[in-house]
């Protein structure tokens, strides 16, 4: 693999579609299971490549770009090869003129077993070249001995006429562009030229690039195609490097990041707040939701409203043979919109939170610090700041360290039970499934996003 560092990042106007719905919708969803389903479709996000440098400085890999289509190469040979095959006519022309046929009765000719190439006689003065042109040109990575073996001898009359009839005509090829016109005889003058006056303008080295997803899947370099195939693969299982990007882009939009059970990494609209309900003066339906929500953690927000606010029995009207029936939407009830209105300031607050599933469940009031002990050194001697470690997913974008939430075993968010992802808006299209498994656990001492 090519030494080239490879980040995904995610697409901005996704980003922003996701930051829009999680606001509007309040609920909590994990970071990384996110950042999965951005993985899934290329379309999602995009791909930076950027140098290597060692110790020294220098540049472990070169990496260069076709000013022409932006295309990622790793040597200056690669582009001018890309170039002079896929953009030739921008530069020249090919310009055929009849000439004397080759003299001589011909009965075989060689010809190339892998590409079809019509080589000619092995006995034209011509052949030769023509044998080493095209090794170089097209099989340089094969031993010459090995691409030699591969040519065949064929009697064919109709392949053998073919042959007579290209070396009835002289190629030649046009400069284009140039004040005075110049003709070259053959390719490797044309190369040369190329080499001498397109060259400096055409490849430029570059330290980074940025490729979008889909091209990313088919970049012309194998070895780079390759490497990001490679790196795709490692980032689909944990996606480190894309929820960093992730949590930076959701940080500017005022989203907040909070850990359950000092595990798996939630993006919402509010961190969890506990609200004390003995010290805080709140309505009778805020203490009701509060309090149904701590009895029963596993329930929904639908739930929720028919337990406090039950829907009216539905009226059943008789329709007679040959009527239609009209049946009118239920609307919320003044009661039920009552609920609606108070869990969404409290979800919008931190008091409650709503999982990526549907489950509601209430902040529970933070554990007490324990005092903190004296020092022995002296008051004047400064103590070394202590390292805290962090776990998974923690968003160091926000400029300050995640919380960590406990939830009750009933609502516990774990990697047995599966919770929903987040349902892309427009610009990134939800997969079919409708929930992708949970992250797994990572130690406290995992790797942050930055």
């Amino acid at each position: 693999m090519p030494e080239i560092s490879v980040a995904f990042l995610p697409d901005e106007n996704g980003v922003e579609s996701l930051a829009r719905q999680i606001k509007m919708t309040g609920r909590a969803y994990p970071l990384f299971d996110i950042a999965r389903l951005i993985l899934q479709k290329p379309e999602r996000y995009s791909v930076q490549l950027t140098v290597k440098k060692k110790a020294d400085g220098a540049i472990a890999q070169p990496l260069f770009v076709c000013a022409l289509d932006d295309t990622p190469w790793l040597s200056e040979d690669e582009v001018v090869a890309h170039v002079l095959k896929n953009h030739f006519a921008t530069f020249y022309q090919t310009e055929r003129t009849a000439t004397e046929p080759p003299k001589g009765t011909y009965t075989f000719v060689a010809q190339c077993g892998m590409s079809g190439v019509i080589l000619g006689p092995p006995n034209h003065h011509d052949y030769q070249n023509q044998l080493r042109k095209l090794h170089a040109e097209r099989f340089s990575k094969m031993p010459f001995d090995v691409f030699k073996a591969r040519v065949k001898i064929v009697k064919d009359e109709a392949v053998v006429k073919k042959w007579v009839e290209e070396q009835s005509f002289k190629t030649e090829y046009v400069v284009l562009n140039v004040p005075e016109p110049l003709k070259l005889a053959n390719r490797e003058e044309v190369e040369k030229h190329f080499r001498a006056v397109h060259k400096e303008t055409i490849v430029k080295p570059i330290e980074s690039l940025m490729v979008g997803g889909v091209p990313s899947r088919n970049l012309r370099n194998r070895e780079l195609q390759q490497l990001i195939r490679y790196e795709w693969e490692g980032q689909k299982y944990f996606p480190l490097h894309l929820a960093t990007g992730l949590s930076r882009q959701f940080a500017t939009h005022g989203l907040q990041f909070f850990k359950v059970n000092k595990t798996v990494t939630h993006v919402s609209v509010a961190r969890p707040q506990f609200l004390d309900l003995e010290t805080t003066p709140v309505s009778e339906n805020i203490k009701r939701i509060i309090g149904h929500i701590n009895a029963h953690p596993k329930c929904s927000r639908r739930q929720l409203i028919e337990a406090l606010a039950p829907s009216p029995q539905p009226t059943v009207i008789e329709v007679k043979p040959g009527e239609q029936s009209s049946a009118a939407s239920a609307e919320p009830t003044p009661e039920q919109t009552t609920i609606i209105s108070d869990l969404h300031w409290l979800v919008h607050q931190g008091h409650v939170i709503e999982f990526a599933d549907g489950r509601l469940n209430t902040a529970k009031k933070p554990a007490p610090r324990p005092p903190a002990q004296a020092s022995p050194r002296r008051e004047t001697e400064a103590k070394p700041a202590e390292e805290k470690p962090v776990a998974e997913g923690e968003a160091a974008a926000t400029g300050e360290p995640v919380d960590e939430v406990t939830v009750s075993t009933e609502a516990e968010i774990s990697a047995s039970e599966p919770a929903p992802a987040v349902e892309p808006a427009s610009e990134i299209p939800a997969p079919a499934e409708t929930a992708v498994p949970s992250p797994e656990p990572v130690a406290e001492a995992g790797a942050t996003p930055a």
